[in-house]
């Protein structure tokens, strides 16, 4: 039967709604378990305001440009960015954004992030930008592995592997500032001196 597509059926005593008419009669603010899961992350900030256990993830959600998931969707359907991101805002959580936690002997923690902006729109790319400098704020170390020039132009340090693609490349060419790297010409600093320039 694999060749077939997959059939959802509606649930026929809860509708969808995953839980049954006792619990889903149990409200809060005016909205039960299963109108809540049905909030886009976005909505869910204002929402949970007055609890900050709930609202600083569901900020930092929004932060990393998730604000649009649903707080009930299935983990099968976010694509591999979505969940990326995701894991990072579980990390995110445990890190709190004051520099005066590293007197505090918090951990210093190594992020490795591949592409973390595929699939995300110009603004979201500039709020995830802002999540990785509070992670350096907070005393850690961000490496990404990354295509999009803007964040490239928000590092302190670029390794450039090049010099062409394919067979042609996978060499170190330079590894420097992303000013430096504009100054020496490299393919990618050539690609990088008009975002320099803004």
């Amino acid at each position: 039967m694999s060749f077939l597509p997959d059939v959802k059926v509606l649930c026929e005593t809860c509708h969808g709604a995953r839980f049954n008419p006792e619990t889903l009669a149990v409200t809060w603010r005016g909205k039960s378990i299963g109108d809540v899961l049905q909030m886009e992350v976005d909505e869910a900030v204002d929402f949970f305001a007055s609890m900050p256990n709930i609202s600083h993830p569901l900020q930092l959600l929004k932060d990393v440009g998730l604000g649009y998931l649903t707080l009930g969707q299935p983990s099968p359907t976010l694509s591999g960015g979505e969940a990326q991101r995701i894991k990072l805002v579980t990390e995110l959580s445990k890190v709190r954004d004051d520099v005066t936690r590293r007197g505090n002997k918090v951990p210093h923690t190594l992020y490795v992030l591949d592409e973390p902006t595929v699939g995300l729109h110009m603004a979201d790319v500039e709020k995830l930008i802002h999540v990785l400098h509070r992670l350096v704020n907070g005393g850690h170390s961000v490496v990404v592995i990354e295509h999009d020039l803007d964040v490239m132009a928000e590092a302190d340090w670029i390794v450039d592997l090049g010099p062409e693609g394919g067979a042609a490349g996978g060499q170190i060419v330079a590894a420097t500032t992303p000013d430096e790297l504009v100054r020496l010409g490299t393919h990618t600093g050539v690609a990088l001196a008009p975002v320099l320039a803004r």
